[in-house]
């Protein structure tokens, strides 16, 4: 059993859920407004940053980059041919590198400023950085998107998936990012087919469907969101 503090809407909380859906884990879900900064949770994390992952026997382990190491230091074995971080020295860089890209430099870019200041920024107070979303950031970020979607329509063209023949935490870290945005709407699939072929393929494995279930009230899911054929 795993205890993960997430929210819906944090790209990398959803990397790992579709990690520990892609392992068939048994999995509790705790969401946290990791702008409230409570101390509870900052015991747990004293970055204050989600997602947090309880195993049993295990103490806290945070941040979406230790948890896709745990995960695979554990679990990674038995998987065998379903391992999620391949075997060989250089196969495995590849996939760290993509995810640190997605991870890092495609978060702070794109799909951060975006969920921020489109979903974030309407449940926080004004002293947790609360207020109207600013147009400026979401113009920057929308842009951002483009070339990032482009980068990854080159990967998906060029390789079977993002890092090599199979799927890895390489795809997983992109679709997560992706999804958080494309549920608003933000994502211009018609630009890159390749990619668009690509995410398709990704969010119908069955470890997207808890994700896909999801909505936000006030905040409707844009029409490709739940449609695996868009």
């Amino acid at each position: 059993m795993f205890t993960l503090f997430h929210h819906p809407f944090c790209p990398h909380s959803r990397f790992i859920r579709l990690v520990l859906g892609e392992l068939g884990a048994d999995l509790q879900l705790a969401e946290e407004r990791a702008w409230e900064r409570r101390e509870a949770f900052l015991a747990l994390n004293p970055a204050g940053t989600t997602p947090v992952l309880i195993a049993e026997g295990e103490g806290a382990i945070p941040g979406a980059g230790v948890i896709a190491e745990f995960i695979d230091e554990a679990f990674g074995a038995e998987m065998a041919e379903r391992r999620l971080l391949p075997t060989t020295i250089g196969e495995r860089v590849e996939v760290r590198r993509l995810m640190s890209w997605f991870n890092e430099k495609f978060f702070e870019e794109a799909s951060n400023p975006l969920v921020t200041e489109r979903i974030y920024k309407r449940f926080m107070s004004e002293e947790e950085g609360g207020g109207p979303p600013s147009a400026d950031v979401i113009r920057a970020a929308k842009a951002n998107v483009r070339y990032h979607l482009a980068y990854i329509g080159w990967l998906a063209g060029t390789r079977n998936y993002l890092a090599g023949d199979r799927l890895t935490y390489a795809d997983l870290a992109a679709a997560a990012h992706l999804s958080a945005i494309d549920y608003l709407g933000d994502v211009p699939w018609t630009e890159d087919d390749a990619a668009k072929a690509w995410y398709a393929r990704v969010k119908s494995r069955p470890s997207f469907r808890p994700l896909l279930s999801e909505w936000l009230a006030g905040v409707p899911a844009s029409r490709t969101y739940v449609d695996l054929d868009f």
